[in-house]
């Protein structure tokens, strides 16, 4: 089949997102399609060029372009999956978060809660007239019904190069790794090493715009001898980490999918997650393949802490989180299947 995939291009951003794309038009390709990717430039901000992204995708009609014939449409992201076609399928990694799950009405400004407004309806309108809708995840999943009434599937994938993850002995300290952002929150992890009373490091990688008040929080609470903010690594240099950790730390607030939990599980480490983090909520089971705790400093201290004191049994979660990965069926053979299913 000829298929065309649609998402955004954000200069200079990269992240979870770039792999997904890659992903998926790499396996759509493995399996014998013809592939093409359409990434419409995108803005967060300000709200008008946001109408006007949405306006420019509602615009594509991708029926028959320049005379040849697509036989499906694939789109990952708002508003791309606004495009025209009568094959268009929507695997949706997440929506416009500050205008749904993020949105505080007391805080909006005028422009912003416009834009809400304008943005649910294209949701609505798109999203219902798409053939079938995909979600990255159960809680994006949830979202869409939530807030769409759109009823969607949870479509699972692998992190990028899932064959290379590996395990090794481990030293005395948890790994973070993700951008420095607010809902990542590094901070609550930063806030816990205060409360810590084992000598477990805790090693945060990555960058991102809360680079420099993470370093000055660690400054701060004179906690510099046990955080090391390690700044931006290879994947090579980040699987040697996963290998060698006791756990992986990764308490981000209503995450929607999570690679960090599933290269982790490949890498044979339980995870610390909090009670409010979403995605990762999915594969981490309490006291089994991980560890679910409140989004509190302390809470999260005292379970490092506990981590420090029990080598043995940390391990054996993280065979069991390596177990349970293996037996989840999370290829991109079963995705592509999936994707590319026939409907009546």
């Amino acid at each position: 089949m000829k298929i065309l995939v649609t998402a955004n291009l954000v200069p200079f951003m990269h992240g979870g997102a770039n792999y997904h794309i890659a992903g998926v038009v790499n396996a759509l390709q493995a399996a014998g399609h013809e592939v093409e990717l359409l990434r419409l430039p995108f803005r967060f901000s300000p709200e008008a060029d946001i109408v006007r992204a949405m306006s420019h995708a509602s615009e594509i009609d991708l029926i028959q372009p320049n005379g040849v014939t697509i036989d499906q449409v694939l789109s990952l992201q708002f508003p791309g999956y606004g495009v025209a076609h009568p094959d268009h399928r929507v695997w949706v990694m997440h929506q416009h978060r500050a205008v749904y799950e993020l949105y505080e009405p007391a805080k909006a400004t005028t422009e912003l809660a416009d834009l809400r407004e304008r943005v649910i309806a294209f949701d609505n309108r798109v999203l219902r007239a798409a053939k079938t809708v995909f979600a990255n995840s159960r809680r994006v999943a949830e979202r869409l019904r939530e807030f769409n009434g759109v009823s969607a599937t949870p479509l699972y994938h692998p992190p990028a190069q899932a064959e290379q993850f590996y395990c090794e002995d481990a030293l005395d300290y948890v790994f973070f790794p993700s951008r420095l952002e607010t809902l990542k929150r590094q901070h609550l992890v930063i806030e816990a090493a205060r409360h810590m009373r084992s000598p477990l490091k805790i090693v945060l990688a990555g960058d991102g715009g809360q680079r420099g008040a993470l370093a000055q929080l660690v400054e701060r609470h004179g906690v510099g001898d046990r955080v090391a903010l390690i700044g931006h690594i290879s994947e090579a240099e980040k699987r040697a980490f996963y290998a060698r950790a006791q756990a992986i730390v990764f308490p981000a607030f209503d995450e929607d999918y999570g690679y960090i939990t599933l290269e982790a599980m490949l890498s044979g480490k339980p995870v610390v997650t909090c009670s409010d983090s979403g995605g990762p909520l999915e594969f981490v089971r309490h006291e089994d393949t991980g560890w679910v705790e409140a989004a509190d400093a302390q809470a999260l201290a005292a379970r490092l802490d506990w981590i420090a004191a029990n080598a043995r049994k940390t391990a054996d979660a993280g065979r069991r989180a390596r177990d349970a990965y293996a037996s989840a069926g999370i290829t991109w053979d079963r995705v592509v299947q999936t994707l590319t299913r026939s409907y009546n």
